[in-house]
C-alpha cells in the first residue's frame, strides 16, 4: 500500500476486461480515492487500448501470471476472469502474498472454494467473492421489507432473471462445459441462490429442471430450481436467457401481504451507456419501475432504494487499511456463503441428473 496512513491506497490489478473488468471491477475501483487501479490484464488489443483511453496511467499485461510477476507493487487482484481459472488464479494470487477478489461464480467445485478459504486464513490473506447483486436497489428494497412486518411471514419467495439471447455472445461461453463453470446456473443462477439463502438462511434442493434451449448451448440457458429452506419459507428461482416475454424480477407472498417488482437494476446499464458510478443519478431507479405491495385491490407502489454496488469496494477497503484478515471489520462477502451457493448447484445437478437417467 501507498500513501501516509490517513491516504493509504490499495494497488489493484483487474485480471480480465470483459465485460466483468470493464463494467463492474475497473470503474467501481477507479470511483474510490482508497484505490489506484495499476494494471488491467487481457490479451485482447483492443481492450487494452480501451482500459488506457479511459485510465490514463494504467499499465496493460496480457494475463494473470504477468500480474503475479508484478506482485511485489501490488496489494489486491481482482479476477474477472471465466470460472474454470479462479481457482487456479485466485491459490497463485494468495500464494503470492496478495489479497484476492474472485468474480461469482466463486470456483466451478465447493471443494475448490473450501481450499481458497482455508488458504487465504492461513496466509492471513484477504479472500472475498464479487456477489454484487446483493447491492442491486431491487434487492436492497426485498432485504428491507422482508425484514419488517409489511408481509407478515414470508411462505414464498420468487425470483428471475431472464433475458431474450438467441445468441451465445462470448466464445469461452459457447465452448464452456459444466465443468469449466459454463451455463446460465453458474451465471445468473449464483446471484438468485446468494440472495435467497441472504434473505431465508439454509436451504434444500427440492427440485430442479436444467434444460439447454438454444442450439449451441453446452450446459444450461433455462433453468427452475425449488428450495426449501430451514425456516419454512420456499423458493422458486427462475433463469433463462431465451425468453421473449419477462415475469416479474421478484414477487414474494406472505401472510398478511404479498410483493411484486418488474425490471432490472439501472447500475450495469448505465456504466454500460458510459455513466459513472460517481454521478449523482447513479443507481437511481425510475419511479415508474416501483413494485407493488398489498394486496389485489389495495396496492402501493413502494418506491425502490437506491442500487449501491460501491458499498462493495467500500467495504473491502476499510477491511484491507485496517489490518486485512487480523481486522474484526467485515468481509463485503463471506466467502463461506458463496460456497454453500456452490453446494446447491451440485445438488441441483445432481438431482437433474438422476431425473434425466
Amino acid at each position: 500500500m501507498t500513501g501516509t496512513e490517513d491516504e493509504r491506497t490499495v494497488r489493484t490489478a483487474v485480471v480480465g476486461y470483459g465485460l466483468s473488468g470493464s463494467v463492474f471491477h475497473a470503474p467501481l475501483i477507479a470511483a474510490d480515492r482508497r484505490y489506484s487501479l495499476d494494471i488491467v490484464a487481457t490479451s485482447d488489443a483492443g481492450r487494452q487500448a480501451a482500459a488506457v483511453e479511459r485510465y490514463p496511467g494504467v499499465k496493460t499485461v496480457p494475463d494473470g501470471d504477468a500480474v503475479l510477476a508484478l506482485a511485489g507493487n501490488l496489494d489486491l487482484v481482482v479476477l474477472g476472469t471465466p470460472p474454470a481459472t479462479h481457482f487456479p488464479l485466485a491459490k497463485a494470487a494468495l500464494e503470492a502474498g496478495l489479497d484476492v477478489v474472485v468474480d461469482k461464480p466463486f470456483a466451478v467445485r465447493s471443494s475448490e472454494g473450501q481450499e481458497l478459504i482455508a488458504l487465504a486464513e492461513r496466509l492471513g490473506r484477504v479472500l472475498t467473492v464479487f456477489q454484487n447483486r446483493r447491492w442491486d436497489g431491487d434487492f436492497l428494497t426485498v432485504r428491507e421489507l422482508v425484514a419488517g412486518e409489511a408481509l407478515g411471514s414470508v411462505t414464498r419467495f420468487e425470483s428471475s432473471f431472464e433475458r431474450w439471447s438467441p445468441d451465445i455472445s462470448k466464445a469461452w461461453k459457447a465452448n464452456a462445459t459444466a465443468a469449466d463453470g459454463g451455463g446460465v446456473l453458474f451465471d445468473l443462477g449464483t446471484h438468485l441462490i446468494d440472495q435467497a439463502l441472504l434473505l431465508f438462511g439454509p436451504a434444500t434442493v427440492a427440485h430442479a429442471e436444467l434444460h439447454a434451449r438454444r442450439p449451441h448451448e453446452k450446459v444450461d440457458d433455462d433453468v427452475f430450481l425449488v428450495l426449501n429452506h430451514e425456516s419454512g419459507v420456499t423458493s422458486h428461482l427462475r433463469m433463462n436467457m431465451l425468453c421473449a416475454q419477462q415475469g416479474p424480477r421478484f414477487r414474494i407472498l406472505g401472510s398478511t401481504g404479498a410483493f411484486t417488482k418488474h425490471g432490472v437494476d439501472p447500475q450495469e446499464p448505465y456504466i454500460v451507456a458510459g455513466g459513472s458510478p460517481l454521478d449523482e443519478e447513479f443507481g437511481l431507479e425510475a419511479p415508474e419501475w416501483a413494485g407493488a405491495l398489498g394486496r389485489d385491490g389495495h396496492l402501493d407502489a413502494l418506491p425502490t432504494e437506491r442500487g449501491a454496488y460501491p458499498e462493495f469496494y467500500r467495504i473491502l477497503a476499510d477491511k484491507i487499511l485496517d489490518g486485512g484478515t487480523a481486522s474484526a471489520r467485515p468481509l463485503p462477502v463471506d466467502p463461506t456463503g458463496p460456497v454453500e451457493v456452490l453446494k446447491i448447484i451440485e445438488k441441483a445437478r445432481e438431482l437433474a441428473s438422476r431425473k434425466a437417467g
